[in-house]
């Protein structure tokens, strides 16, 4: 029986996927100017023409993938903005954060590929720079308002809430860069090391 449209949909779809997937995991460890197509498509297991059918260049992909990761910030400072308990919104992201870092490279990589469009302003054009600088200090700023509100409520430890901020996502970001260099002999801190900073202890 021939495919239907929904089918048809379904597979390009997937295909798109391992092409991300793929990207993710090379531009991430090899970096944007080291990793050609060809390395994508065969990572991907396709070819570049299947390739091009999706993505007309390697910098559209890029771009792609960077504006994806944009998303994730932009529902982040959303969370964070929210009038729930500081202590539950924390520990929700922190549990995220360490299930993904467990479960797979993706966070890893997505996490490292930011860096990359902001430090080297790789393949990005200048609106789309300017948007994720904005976007990191939008959350960071959020964060530290976040953890003030925490301090209020006497549940977060005393301290300057911008630096706690800073501290909080340079482990991240650090524990990013080492999880793809260890490989599989890295080991994720618990959410209550990463935590144990901010939250007060629980009597």
């Amino acid at each position: 029986m021939p495919r239907t449209k929904g089918q048809f949909e379904e597979m390009r779809n997937a295909t798109r996927e391992k092409i991300q997937s793929a990207a993710i995991q090379l531009f991430a460890t090899r970096g944007f100017g080291s990793t050609n197509v060809q390395d994508i498509a065969d990572t991907a297991g396709i070819s570049v023409g299947l390739l091009y059918r999706h993505f007309k260049t390697k910098d559209q992909l890029f771009n792609e993938l960077v504006a994806f990761a944009i998303e994730g910030l932009k529902r982040n400072i959303a969370l964070f903005e929210s009038d729930q308990s500081p202590t539950k919104l924390l520990t929700q992201f922190v549990d995220e954060v360490y299930t993904d870092m467990i479960n797979g490279e993706e966070l890893a990589h997505l996490l490292i590929l930011i860096n990359q469009s902001l430090l080297a302003g790789t393949a990005t054009d200048s609106k789309q720079h300017e948007e994720i600088l904005q976007i990191n200090i939008t959350l960071l700023d959020s964060t530290a308002q976040l953890i003030r509100r925490g301090q209020q409520l006497g549940e977060f430890r005393s301290g300057d809430a911008k630096e706690m901020a800073l501290l909080f996502y340079g482990s991240i970001q650090g524990l990013a860069q080492i999880k793809i260099l260890l490989k599989s002999s890295f080991v994720m801190p618990s959410p209550s090391t990463l935590t144990a900073f901010l939250l007060k202890e629980r009597m």
